[in-house]
């Protein structure tokens, strides 16, 4: 089989799954949080040594689906040489980063089966492929957020990611607290439990590969809100989904 051939009959919009298409290595965090609960302030220190590999969290999102949509792994086909994976990720993050390619036009990854298996053993190389710094700023859809997002925005927010998700697509969300900055994220969704409150979102934070996050949106309020962690206070923020259409 060639490095170009892609898998027959391969399904096309799978549903994204986090023990296999995330990556095993983390967007690092630049700044060390402590928050103050009484206060509802929050403390934060340059980390020492400063990390290696930081800014990158709408990169890793838009590359986690980027493989989805567009590659494969193939564990029993042998690896090739570290230039060959170059020019297959290239191609890979070429791709339309909003739809799902055909399935006979798949790009094959040789020799690991799947995303994360692939991200542990060659880390540097996807980390210098998938893109720098820059791209997590420079990004079509940042223009949405210095515009007022409404409850009512929100509410039809929920209920299209609960719709996509129900296609088997795994939507792109940028969590926000415009005009404040105390969070500026990104973070794939890959499943939703509804309750009689609202619903809870499975999610990949490329901060955390550890395990899977949750964001919850709640019916009566309409919004949604994340639970305390490394680098975010927990409380109500702002969602945007992106990489949507050639506006987002």
């Amino acid at each position: 089989m060639s490095l170009t051939e892609t898998k027959p009959g391969a399904a096309c919009g799978r549903r994204f799954d986090f023990n296999s298409d995330s990556f095993a290595f983390a967007n690092e965090l630049l700044w060390e949080y402590r928050f103050d609960p009484s206060t509802g302030r929050t403390i934060f220190s340059r980390r020492e040594p400063p990390p290696a590999y930081a800014h990158r969290c709408f990169v890793l999102v838009r590359a986690a689906r980027q493989f989805l949509y567009h590659a494969y792994f193939d564990a029993g086909q042998a690896a090739v040489r570290e230039a060959d994976y170059r020019a297959l990720i290239r191609r890979i993050m070429a791709r339309n980063p909003r739809t799902p390619c055909a399935p006979e036009r798949r790009i094959l990854i040789p020799g690991y089966a799947s995303l994360r298996a692939f991200s542990a053993a060659r880390a540097g190389l996807l980390q210098a492929a998938c893109g720098g710094a820059w791209q997590s700023y420079v990004l079509r859809s940042h223009w949405r957020m210095v515009f007022p997002i409404s409850r009512a925005h929100q509410r039809r927010t929920a209920a299209a990611l609960v719709a996509a998700l129900a296609q088997n697509q795994a939507p792109i969300v940028h969590l926000v607290r415009f005009p404040e900055l105390t969070i500026n994220h990104g973070m794939i969704l890959f499943a939703v439990a509804s309750h009689p409150g609202g619903f809870k979102f499975s999610a990949y934070d490329p901060n955390d590969p550890s395990a899977p996050a949750e964001l919850a949106f709640d019916r009566q309020t309409g919004g949604f809100s994340l639970p305390p962690n490394a680098y975010w206070a927990g409380g109500e923020l702002k969602v945007i989904e992106i990489f949507r259409n050639w506006l987002m």
